[in-house]
């Protein structure tokens, strides 16, 4: 064998090796890949699930730090969400899934989510796993019920996060189902956007609307806006939405600082 093949060879094993180890799962990728799931056992939120798929779809195009696949069946579930499977992806959005999901192995994702990954809910992911405490823990709070549709005031507690930037610094309004929460401990997230009254009765107090955690080295972040078809519709929805999003791929800085126990929420200071 000529002497210089002789010495390629070793050079080519090399770069065939490098090549074999940079496979989909591990190779930097230059688009982030997030999962959409939407399978229901309870309650379809018909209308405005499909809007939902389209939007994030158009965030990740838009934004051009991910890209969406989706999960609208139990078959898909079972071949998309296996400890296996989920390492083809950087994270998960759960819009407005409901129920006890037929997931491959739940203990499973969650530990996939706690080694780094990001897990993102909109409004009835609340309303999934009731019987999964450790689910409802990871998302930082569970679905207790809510009254008739009604405009509220959503008050800023952290007003310069990727997801509350939209707002300028300012309270909105929207009109929206909102949701109320059991299994909920503001001091145990790091709370974005709330209530100082009850959406519906009006009484004082706080009530928590979107906010973002740490879990292990995984990132989460819900919202629980997103009933209605207008609301995935308005622009500022869909900035809160990206933002939540990139900073739960940690495409974005911000704080996911959690308040002293014995904090008072900073709007009920006003």
């Amino acid at each position: 064998m000529p002497r210089l093949h002789r010495r390629l060879l070793p050079l080519a094993a090399l770069a065939l090796g490098a090549a074999f180890l940079a496979t989909p799962t591990t190779a930097h990728r230059a688009k982030k890949k997030l999962l959409v799931v939407t399978v229901t056992k309870g309650f379809r939120h018909g209308d405005s699930i499909p809007v939902a798929e389209k939007v994030l779809a158009e965030l990740g195009a838009k934004s051009g730090k991910f890209e969406v696949d989706y999960v609208r069946t139990d078959e898909e579930m079972a071949q998309k969400m296996t400890v296996a499977a989920l390492k083809n992806y950087d994270g998960v959005f759960f819009a407005s899934t409901t129920g006890n999901l037929p997931l491959p192995d739940k203990d499973g994702f969650l530990a996939w989510i706690k080694e780094g990954h990001a897990f993102c809910g909109a409004h009835a992911a609340s309303d999934t796993f009731h019987d999964f405490p450790a689910y409802i823990e990871m998302i930082g709070g569970e679905f207790k019920t809510h009254g008739a549709q009604v405009e509220i005031e959503g008050l800023l507690e952290d007003d310069s996060h990727p997801a509350t930037k939209v707002f300028e610094k300012k309270s909105f309004k929207v009109f929206d189902e909102i949701y109320q929460f059991k299994s909920f401990d503001w001091t145990k997230v790091h709370a974005l956007v709330g209530m100082d009254k009850h959406p519906n009765s009006k009484e004082p107090g706080y009530y928590g609307v979107s906010w973002v955690k740490e879990y292990g080295k995984g990132r989460v972040f819900y919202t629980s806006l997103g009933h209605r078809v207008d609301v995935w519709q308005k622009p500022w929805y869909q900035e809160h939405v990206l933002g939540g999003i990139l900073w739960s791929l940690k495409e974005a800085k911000g704080s996911a600082k959690l308040p002293k126990p014995d904090a008072t929420p900073a709007i009920l200071k006003k």
